[in-house]
């Protein structure tokens, strides 16, 4: 069982290393995601985003992909991982915009948002989006939505905070927008400005989280992404929900991927 847990550690350290390697900007997320699908009869789905675009290859081929399915029973409880620390502030001007599948706010001034730090890292925040249902998984069960908080350190290296709902009271965060989101729905891929934003009202409710070393889940499906998710399931409305999805006009009930293999990566858990 030792060798098991030290095999474990060491994989684990691996894909630190590799998490934390220089990752080219051209990895970013694809601002505009009208050239891909969630349908998966369409051949612009999930299972063809590697063909789409050669740049998009990883979608296909990697072998760090996310979203995974987090098993409990399996991850590794590690009190000596630092605690990541946030440190937003309001900043304007915030627009919400409409890329094709999903809804995502971002700040024109590059970096006024605020941060984390990671490992002594600090990465900036570039923008906010939701998926419905979940991405991510925990013990093989999805939830209502998910939010993904997407940084970017100096060296453009990418850490997503992952905050999963599930159906219950409204998200006190999305309730600061509804109006917002509504008024963009009559839009076709279109922005809105909504002036002064604190990504901080965003609410976690606990220290403990999930990490380990995946990818952007949209195209380019770039590797090497520090995930931070959050343990704690936050609540959202099911009207909060219909509204974020109603307001794309993709035609589909749902804008998440597929969970994709873990391969031989660790998942751990900080307990402080």
């Amino acid at each position: 069982m030792k060798m098991k847990m030290d095999l474990r550690s060491f994989s684990f350290f691996l894909f630190v290393i590799v998490g934390f390697a220089v990752v080219p900007s051209e990895s970013q997320e694809t601002e505009n995601e009208n050239e891909f699908s969630y349908l998966q009869n369409s051949t612009l789905g999930p299972t063809h985003w590697g063909e789409i675009h050669k740049e998009w290859a990883n979608c296909q081929n990697g072998s760090m992909q996310s979203p995974i399915n987090i098993v409990n029973e399996n991850v590794d409880i590690d009190c000596r991982l630092d605690m990541f620390q946030r440190s937003y502030k309001p900043a304007p001007p915030a627009v919400l915009i409409n890329r094709g599948h999903d809804i995502m706010m971002k700040w024109k001034g590059n970096g006024e948002a605020g941060s984390i730090n990671i490992n002594g890292t600090e990465y900036a925040l570039q923008q906010l989006h939701w998926h419905s249902p979940s991405e991510h998984s925990i013990d093989g069960r999805k939830f209502a939505m998910e939010l993904h908080m997407v940084h970017k350190s100096c060296e453009d290296m990418y850490a997503v905070v992952s905050m999963m709902y599930k159906i219950g009271e409204p998200n006190s965060f999305l309730a600061e927008i509804e109006e917002s989101i509504d008024a963009i729905k009559k839009i076709d891929d279109g922005e809105e400005e909504i002036g002064i934003i604190d990504a901080g009202h965003v609410k976690r409710g606990t220290q403990k989280y999930y990490r380990y070393i995946g990818s952007l889940t949209t195209p380019p499906c770039s590797e090497s992404v520090v995930w931070i998710i959050v343990k704690k399931i936050g609540t959202v409305s099911k009207h909060q929900v219909e509204l974020m999805r109603d307001a794309v006009h993709d035609h589909s009930d749902r804008n998440a991927r597929p969970t994709q293999a873990i391969n031989s990566r660790v998942v751990k858990l900080y307990m402080p």
